[in-house]
């Protein structure tokens, strides 16, 4: 059976641009507005505040780690002292690579692992629904792990370096995303599938996105009943089923487009649609482009177009 979490993360090649190892003394406070990057925060050793989106401040501790998707600001702070409200801090390079926060002479009182991640398919927006708008892990040593390996290779010139990256990075995101409490997922992907019911459903669909697929069939797989099933799957993910595999065929149909050499046919057969003209309207009306086009220019990106559940 397919695995939707893993099938999602992989289709957006996640690559690791920056990281950078910080060091921190005294009173500081860092700011980030208008980043459209995925940003990642390991705590090794004292804590700091983090503040995103005007949201309640959290405290991180030493072995807690952040993952905050596409945030438009936030803010991260010494706990103690705490900085005054006007303060601004630039991290200062250091001549081994690292930076420095607040009192460059004094004792060090907190070091962390901070870094960015991109994404290599247009589709990165898919992620946004999975996640909270910041996700706080504690005490996961497996997550320590693949975020200092990250970080490491990050900074370093290995051979096959990006290839490596890419692969941590997915394991890295995976494994943070099932650490997630079901009781802290917001709707979306991540909390369907932590319900038994609505998993199987999901994965049907991520399996056989070719199968003519209905809300009735669906909530059969589910063991549910159809009006069940559909206030269940709406509640849960946040969207209809039909709209789900509207979308999740849509970014196969866009990934096998960009990086394969099927035909406008073939990609409507694997997709779930019998001829192609009914698919090349489904997919002209998602993503403002006829299939044919998009496949020839890869960079395309509709304004309009929809950021599903997925």
């Amino acid at each position: 059976m397919s695995d939707p979490l893993a099938e999602i993360v992989t289709l957006l090649q996640p690559q690791a641009p920056f990281s950078k190892l910080v060091r921190s003394s005294g009173a500081w406070r860092v700011r980030r507005t208008n980043v459209d990057q995925v940003y990642y925060c390991l705590i090794l050793t004292g804590q700091a505040c983090l503040e995103v989106n005007g949201k309640p401040p959290l405290t991180l501790k030493q072995g807690d780690f952040a993952l905050i998707p596409e945030a438009y600001s936030f803010a991260m702070s010494s706990v103690t002292p705490k900085p005054d409200d006007d303060l601004e801090t630039v991290p200062a390079q250091q001549d081994d690579g690292t930076y420095r926060l607040g009192d460059p002479n004094g004792p060090v009182d907190t070091q962390q692992l901070i870094g960015f991640c991109v994404f290599g398919a247009p589709d990165a927006s898919l992620l946004v629904s999975l996640l909270p708008d910041v996700i706080v892990i504690r005490g996961q040593s497996r997550i320590r792990t693949l975020a200092k390996l990250v970080g490491d290779e990050a900074r370093a010139n290995r051979p096959a370096r990006d290839i490596l990256l890419e692969r941590l990075l997915e394991a890295l995101l995976i494994e943070t995303l099932r650490s997630v409490p079901e009781t802290t997922a917001s709707p979306g992907l991540l909390k369907g599938l932590s319900d038994e019911r609505l998993n199987i459903a999901l994965r049907c669909m991520h399996a056989k996105p070719d199968q003519n697929w209905s809300v009735a069939e669906l909530a059969k797989q589910a063991g549910l009943s159809r009006s069940a099933f559909f206030v269940r799957f709406n509640k849960t993910v946040g969207i209809a089923p039909m709209d789900y595999l509207l979308q999740w065929r849509m970014t196969l149909a866009k990934q096998m487009l960009r990086q394969t050499k099927c035909g406008v046919a073939e990609v409507a057969s694997k997709v779930g649609y019998g001829s192609a003209s009914a698919f090349s309207v489904a997919f002209s009306r998602h993503t403002g482009f006829p299939p044919a086009q998009y496949g020839r220019q890869t960079d395309l990106v509709a304004p309009n177009e929809p950021a599903g559940p997925i």
